[in-house]
């Protein structure tokens, strides 16, 4: 029993997967000023740890809750990848903000903040990745999570692969790559991105890019637009990176049509979190 509800809380906690149906209208701050009132009222003094996502260039934070730093991802088992539109930190090349959304964490985020030519920038003929918020087109940004777990697992669909029944409460590591899709069949194909195998006895991401700047890591928690209003409880230790990389659209459309992880759509994003009671300190 005590397992199935762990299963059941890391499934919601880490992607944030409880999406809030668009009612057809765009937030303005006052919404975002109300969910962030709502999510200090609700995690004052109630003991959450330090949350995600966060500007990576403020290095300020309060939160006297800590725990011990997750093992280097090479020392771990990668248990899911997905993606969210738009970058959910801010920071590095992605500090465009996409505007305040719906208020439900669609439309919003951070977008590539350098420049694309014209012909990368070029209309697909279609969107790729379409979900019931839309889909995505050359020139969107995205930003990917390679979640890992230190427990015995292998990489599957949904969160709940990180889990397994001799280890319901793993430390987790999340390796965080943002991308700015291209229509350019020689960017870099996403599915070579997403390749994965085992190294060393560990389940790898075999090509988590390593050479987009020094990656900033920090103790933070789950994300996704179901925290708006809510603390997230469950630790992770992130690390990412500040460089964007140009990826190829339609290699992107050609993995939503298929993968390990049944992954078809981007996620939504959580709003920053600028409450520097909710943030850890970074060195």
């Amino acid at each position: 029993m005590k397992n199935a509800l762990a299963l059941s809380v890391l499934s919601v906690a880490l992607t944030g997967v409880v999406q809030a149906r668009d009612e057809g209208h765009h937030a303005g701050e006052a919404t975002i000023a109300a969910q962030n009132s709502a999510l200090e009222k609700n995690t004052d003094g109630k003991g959450y740890g330090p949350q995600s996502p966060r500007d990576l260039a403020n290095k300020k934070g309060q939160n006297q809750r800590t725990f011990s730093a997750a093992p280097a991802y090479q020392q771990m088992n990668l248990c899911n990848i997905h993606f969210h539109k738009n970058a959910e930190h801010k920071g590095g090349e992605f500090t465009t903000y996409a505007g305040h959304g719906d208020g439900h964490g669609f439309e919003s985020g951070y977008k590539y903040s350098g420049k694309l030519t014209a012909n990368e920038s070029r209309h697909l003929d279609a969107e790729v990745c379409r979900g019931e918020h839309g889909g995505l087109q050359a020139g969107d940004t995205i930003e990917l999570h390679y979640v890992h777990s230190s427990a015995q697992v292998s990489p599957g669909a949904t969160l709940n692969s990180c889990l397994s029944e001799a280890d319901a409460n793993p430390q987790l590591r999340v390796e965080a790559q943002v991308f700015v899709l291209v229509n350019d069949p020689k960017a870099t194909d996403f599915g070579d991105l997403t390749k994965v195998g085992e190294v060393n006895g560990y389940h790898q991401a075999l090509n988590i890019p390593a050479n987009m700047g020094k990656s900033v890591q920090y103790a933070g928690s789950t994300t996704g637009p179901a925290y708006n209003e809510k603390g997230s409880p469950l630790q992770v230790s992130w690390s990412v990176r500040p460089r964007v990389m140009k990826v190829n659209a339609q290699s992107v459309g050609e993995w939503c049509k298929g993968n390990t992880f049944k992954e078809d759509h981007a996620h939504g994003v959580r709003n920053l979190v600028v409450n520097e009671k909710l943030l850890s300190r970074m060195k």
